[in-house]
């Protein structure tokens, strides 16, 4: 098929608020190269990762730009950003079958490969390279894998970058069935996402949430429910829990090692209560804790994902839908966090 020279999408020219986001309807559209594809996107989530990066968050220099990627580089700018991308085949380049074109396809996150060259360090879709928020994108053919399922576009949309982030902290911390797993602000992408996985490995889930999404997160499996008012020590007992999967960190946080038991591992991939906490390192060592940063995917996390989907043993939480050209409503309702699941935008 014959592609058009441009498409419209958002770009973000800068870091701060809503008004760094421009929609443009003259973006030329990526053209593939040897072993690359395009995607003709049809839906792409809205994320933390998304309004943190346009805000500077992920700077350790006060929203310094120097540093504000995801890879603690400058941003280049102006960014198409998206990171959760659900779309087409619609051209590929000369390593890659023509027979892929047509594909329906869900996009990896953690790039390690750019125009047939392994990088050092992951890039992320739309932080270091271009991503969703746009007709059309471009990634390397081993990233977009082919999703069979009668899901709709907006709802596979939901998965790839909150899913992912789950099973690959569960992965890192090694989650067993029988086990106790603690998950903290579980009502959000990431937290609910976490609580299918945790219960499809056999696990005892506990969560933490606001009182109003308690019955929300029992129906996805939940097994106990913690509201934030709650003291987690108190309510749970010093050493009750096996695995803490963390997206909140904040002044709450010594609690969250003294719940775990020895030997326990704590995996952490977000900070949304602040992200300086107070570490007594005697808890540390004295309980033979494992920490685990997890950002870069392990290698079969995707994959591993991908067949969960299609198998139907994970279920997809959309929320809300809006038209791509309504991005910047999407995030102000992303912000406020009166609902579980996903936030999709919708490509037309």
């Amino acid at each position: 098929m014959t592609l058009p020279k441009h498409m419209h999408g958002v770009t973000l020219t800068g870091h701060g608020g809503p008004e760094m986001l421009q929609w443009r309807d003259d973006l030329p559209v990526p053209k593939a190269t040897q072993s690359s594809v395009v995607i003709r996107v049809n839906a792409a989530g809205v994320n933390n990762t998304d309004i943190n990066t346009r805000v500077g968050w992920y700077s350790k220099g006060d929203n310094d730009a120097a540093d504000a990627s995801w890879g603690g580089n400058a941003l280049s700018l102006p960014r198409i950003q998206g990171i959760d991308v659900c779309g087409h085949i619609v051209a590929v380049g000369d390593d890659v079958d023509p027979a892929r074109i047509g594909e329906r396809v869900l996009i990896e996150p953690c790039i390690t490969e750019v125009d047939g060259t392994p990088l050092p360090t992951p890039w992320f879709l739309g932080s270091e390279c271009d991503g969703g928020f746009a007709q059309y994108t471009k990634i390397a053919a081993k990233h977009a894998y082919p999703i069979g399922s009668p899901l709709t576009d907006a709802e596979l949309a939901s998965f790839p970058c909150s899913y992912s982030t789950a099973e690959n902290m569960l992965t890192r911390a090694n989650l067993r069935a029988g086990e106790t797993v603690l998950i903290t602000g579980a009502s959000g992408g990431v937290g609910s996402a976490a609580i299918q996985l945790a219960k499809a490995r056999g696990a005892h889930v506990i969560v933490t949430t606001s009182a109003s999404k308690v019955e929300t997160l029992r129906d996805l499996g939940a097994d106990q429910t913690l509201t934030r008012d709650q003291d987690i020590l108190k309510t749970l007992g010093a050493n009750t829990v096996d695995v803490v999967v963390d997206l909140v960190a904040g002044p709450e946080w010594p609690k969250l090692l003294d719940v775990l038991r020895p030997h326990g591992r704590y995996a952490v991939a977000g900070a949304v209560a602040g992200p300086l906490v107070a570490l007594d390192v005697r808890t540390l060592y004295l309980k033979d804790l494992s920490f685990f940063g997890c950002t870069a995917l392990e290698p079969d996390v995707f994959g591993n994902l991908v067949k969960l989907i299609a198998g139907g043993k994970i279920k997809p939480l959309v929320a809300e839908t809006y038209a791509l050209k309504d991005i910047a409503k999407a995030q102000q309702a992303f912000a406020e966090k009166n609902y579980v699941g996903k936030i999709v935008l919708t490509v037309d």
